[in-house]
């Protein structure tokens, strides 16, 4: 039997079954929910552990629901911890707690690696991952990168070997424009192959705007979604089921013509909000060097109504979306629906600007010590999430931020409140700040913006009591009042600040 690294969770060791046979486990918890139909999520990371949930406690209807992964090293513990009373995600969201505790009161969730599942789904729900593969950047400052359709492509496979004959297919996974029909095909060969009669399929897209932190159950149950279909038949199955968990009498469903429509919908929605974050970039060098604090200026813009989405300055953009879907579209373009040439080069601009703010911060900093400085100094990052209030590392740029201090020979510390272990670095990350008192700390960090570090009065006074500490902070945490405190034993540091 293999066994599973440590889970950053729930802190429990968890072995892969020799036999990777869980149908007798199904058939029981299909007997205990006989009559009620089947929604399967395929996927159980951030977007499709949480969506289990929500559809377990859907608002219009009464579902089994089966969450099925990888029986893989990275992913069997999440099915393990589901079933044992442990949910795989923290959140700063209470209802992701209460969500998960009612299901298992209900007993109507069950996690597994077994395919046999699908052929009693009613509903398959795909939330799986699909990355981008970056490489280096070229002479004009753009990274050259890929888009790898193959394990997706086996995903939608193992539903069609597998899926009965009439069940509904929403894809939420965010996928290069053209995908869906991409899948759509996969489903009719497979379904040929087995002799169904793929007129009783439904296949369509609708995708999800997952926010994790304190609004993470709302902003699948309480928000408003787009969705489209192959046909009309598979996009008003995909509108019944959708009214089923989300307030739509609240948040009105959109219905687009054709999946390729939501497909570009989502990856041009966030290719708008990294191309707002890269525009801000260039401001924040240009406040620095002119004296100034950019987060005034941009609080005072933002009074204006047609601006209050203007960004702030900050460490990077992490997570699975700003990260990689401009690329998706561009990919897109080039390879599936556009010409094969030109792709959408101020939107990968974008991207390439954004993956450059880590390693600015950073020089930012090291521009206070000057060559070889840094070697020695301990170093406290307060956070290493890539947003506040979740406990999500994947892509965060502290990541860029913290293997430069490495580099430079600096012995780093590590907290954040939702973070117990960095999987992606295989690091331990503390989760008090009453530690801070028993190091001696030459500089602190804000890496990312918890509310634990807001208006915090006790962190603030520990501060206080530590010498001659740099205090750096890379996303404006820090109020004046409080960097007027800190100024009086230490040097403060804002990005984005020139007049401190």
């Amino acid at each position: 039997m293999k066994k599973i690294s440590k889970n950053p969770i729930i802190n429990k060791n968890y072995q892969i079954p020799k036999l990777l046979d869980d149908s007798e486990n199904i058939k029981k918890f299909l007997i205990k929910n006989k009559e009620k139909p089947v929604v399967l999520v395929q996927g159980l990371g951030f977007v499709g552990a949480v969506m289990s949930i929500v559809c377990a406690n859907a608002l219009n209807a009464d579902y089994a629901v089966i969450g099925t992964d990888l029986a893989s090293e990275g992913s069997y513990w999440k099915i393990a911890s589901i079933n044992d009373g442990f949910f795989p995600v923290t959140s700063s969201d209470p209802k992701v707690e209460e969500y998960y505790l009612k299901a298992r009161e209900k007993e109507n969730l069950y996690a597994t690696y077994d395919n046999f599942a699908y052929q009693y789904a009613d509903i398959v729900i795909v939330d799986i991952n699909l990355d981008v593969q970056k490489k280096s950047l070229d002479d004009h400052g753009l990274a050259s990168f890929d888009v790898d359709l193959s394990g997706f492509k086996s995903a939608i496979r193992d539903i069609g070997q597998n899926c009965k004959e009439k069940v509904l297919i929403l894809i939420e996974t965010t996928v290069p424009p053209g995908t869906t029909k991409i899948a759509s095909e996969i489903i009719e060969r497979e379904y040929l192959k087995r002799g169904l009669s793929f007129d009783n399929v439904s296949i369509g897209h609708s995708y999800e705007r997952v926010m994790p932190g304190p609004n993470y159950i709302d902003s699948i149950q309480n928000f408003y979604r787009v969705y489209s279909g192959i046909d009309d038949k598979s996009a008003d199955s995909i509108e019944n089921f959708l009214r089923t968990i989300i307030k739509t009498d609240e948040y009105p469903l959109t219905r687009l013509g054709n999946t390729n429509a939501t497909e570009i919908s989502k990856v041009l929605e966030n290719s708008y909000r990294a191309m707002n974050i890269s525009f801000i970039v260039e401001w924040s060098r240009f406040a620095e060097e002119a004296g100034v604090n950019l987060y005034e200026i941009i609080n005072a813009i933002r009074m204006r109504p047609t601006h209050k989405n203007i960004m702030l300055p900050g460490i990077g953009v992490g997570g699975y979306c700003l990260t990689k879907d401009p690329l998706l579209a561009s990919w897109a373009k080039q390879n599936i629906n556009g010409t094969g040439f030109e792709g959408l080069e101020m939107s990968e601009m974008a991207v390439s600007t954004n993956d450059k703010m880590p390693t600015y911060a950073f020089n930012f900093l090291k521009s206070f010590y000057g060559d070889g400085f840094l070697i020695g100094k301990k170093v406290q990052l307060l956070g290493v999430s890539y947003l506040s209030g979740v406990g999500d590392t994947r892509y965060t740029p502290v990541e860029i931020f913290y293997k430069e201090l490495i580099k430079n020979q600096c012995e780093v510390y590590l907290h954040d409140p939702y973070v117990t272990y960095w999987e992606e670095l295989g690091l331990q990350v503390d989760q008090s700040l009453d530690t801070l008192k028993n190091k001696d700390i030459d500089i602190v960090i804000f890496s990312t913006g918890h509310s634990e570090y807001t208006n915090n009065e006790n962190l603030i006074s520990q501060l206080s009591e530590l010498d001659n500490l740099l205090i750096y902070d890379t996303i404006g945490v820090l109020t004046n009042r409080e960097i007027n405190i800190l100024s009086k034993n230490h040097v403060v540091k804002v990005l984005g600040r020139g007049d401190i």
